[in-house]
């Protein structure tokens, strides 16, 4: 049992969760690195925008106060790489920075009107070859016309820093590393219970049933995996249990017929002249009888218990058990009440069975009288399965009855009560189990239910909306 058990390599489950989640982290940690690196970049832009801004604001209210010479000093002193020019409303250049002098207007574009700043990128020209600028010009009103003042500096491409990049590199590598080898600790951690259990199912075989997977004390999907494992071989000792007794009941009832048949066929060949062949045949014939009953029982129920397809039809209820008392010859006196246009969907076969096993117990149980009544009721409260109604057959017979205690008891299989049960008056112990899983294969029940005298069978079958 335990071969064909399992749960897949642990080992290979703790690797292929520690990769996934790996990957997913290595991924994680690119995308953070790459939006740290982009956000850096506009950080950096933003910035540098700011300061080309700024130093020519400043340029711009010295102009506007007249206070600016020739040469513009560096504010600050360090910033080197901002060359300022100012331009007159002519286009000539009237003061520049110590890098700008003698050199021509940087740019040529002005602010659109209501502007009074405009931000281009520039290449060539002043510059020379070496890259582009970001130029601002800013527009300051003086001596009746507008002048420009233009900042620049160098917009070279964003470079990542080496540092930068390896920081982020060995933080990401570390980061994935420590990430999915504490997914495989866990994973693993987590695991235990489920190798506990495939150990406890690998040990366990047809002869030893009794046994049960340990059950996790914390809560859980595997706390409630050993849970439904235990309750899955709970069903299965007790399906294998109810298969045994049924085999060495089955084999206790075949044996009698057969050992009688041998008893009575030895009898006759060790005395021929002794025994009388027509006695002995109708003995034989008997036991072949009994024989023939039992095996069709079994059949029967093997059928049933494999959920074998029966043709359903529209079957009126009170006229199945008429067309059954037809075909009998009544031991005792049997007196019915079946009401018309009872319909049921059933198969037809199985049904009749069912019926048959009834009256068959019914007349075998009865002092004198057997009475039967077929009616419809209303749908029991809170059963789903007679929504349309119930189809009711009632069987009671007037005889010593069944104790409550018993009730349930005769509907088990090979099982025979002391009171009038002999093998050759009570049969094999298999008519009313049949009947009551004919039933329930119907969708009903077949109950006991308390009588003034007697025992009382209650059958109850969905009523088809035929009615």
């Amino acid at each position: 049992m335990g071969d064909h058990v399992g749960f897949g390599d642990r080992w290979s489950v703790r690797s292929r969760i520690a990769l996934f989640t790996g990957t997913v982290v290595a991924l994680l940690c690119a995308g953070f690195s790459v939006v740290l690196v982009w956000a850096l970049y506009m950080t950096a832009g933003e910035n540098l925008l700011k300061e080309v801004t700024t130093a020519g604001a400043r340029v711009a209210y010295l102009v506007d106060r007249g206070e600016a010479g020739s040469v513009l000093p560096y504010d600050p002193p360090s910033a080197r790489d901002r060359p300022v020019q100012v331009v007159g409303p002519q286009g000539r250049v009237r003061a520049a920075t110590p890098d700008m002098a003698g050199k021509p207007a940087m740019a040529t574009f002005r602010p659109r009107p209501p502007l009074r700043k405009a931000i281009r990128e520039v290449c060539d020209g002043v510059f020379g070859r070496d890259g582009c600028h970001i130029v601002v010009a800013q527009q300051v009103y003086r001596d009746g016309g507008d002048w420009i003042v233009y900042s620049a500096a160098p917009a070279n491409a964003f470079d990542v820093p080496p540092g930068l990049v390896a920081g982020l590199a060995v933080g990401s590598v570390l980061v994935t590393a420590a990430v999915a080898y504490g997914t495989r600790r866990s994973v693993k951690r987590a695991l235990m219970p489920v190798r506990a259990i495939r150990g406890e199912l690998d040990e366990i075989n047809a002869s030893d049933l009794g046994r049960r997977v340990p059950v996790p004390e914390a809560k859980g999907e595997i706390r409630e995996l050993a849970q439904s494992v235990n309750y899955t071989l709970d069903r299965l000792e007790e399906t294998l249990e109810q298969q045994r007794r049924f085999t060495s009941d089955a084999s206790h009832e075949l044996r009698s017929p057969i050992t009688a048949i041998r008893a009575q066929v030895e009898g006759a060949l060790l005395a021929p002249q002794e025994s009388d062949v027509s006695e002995i045949g109708q003995a034989v014939l008997k036991s072949l009888d009994r024989l023939q009953a039992i095996a069709a029982d079994l059949l029967t129920l093997a059928r049933l218990d494999a959920g074998a397809p029966c043709e359903r039809e529209p079957l009126d209820l009170g006229r199945l058990v008429a067309a059954k008392l037809d075909t009998r010859r009544p031991l005792r006196r049997v007196v019915p009440n079946l009401a018309p246009g009872v319909i049921v969907r059933g198969d037809r076969i199985r049904l009749g069975r069912l019926v048959t096993s009834l009256l068959d117990n019914a007349e075998r149980h009865a002092a004198t009288t057997v009475r039967l009544a077929v009616r419809r009721e209303d749908a029991p409260d809170g059963d789903p399965r007679f929504r349309s109604g119930a189809a009711v057959l009632e069987v009671l017979d007037d005889g010593a009855g069944i104790a409550r205690n018993q009730r349930e008891l005769v509907f088990q299989r090979f099982t025979r009560l002391d009171t009038a049960r002999s093998r050759n008056a009570g049969g094999a112990g298999l008519g009313l189990p049949i009947a009551r899983q004919i039933a329930e294969s119907h969708g009903g029940t077949l109950t006991i239910i308390d009588s003034p005298h007697g025992a009382c069978f209650l059958l109850r079958l969905p009523l088809s909306r035929e009615s």
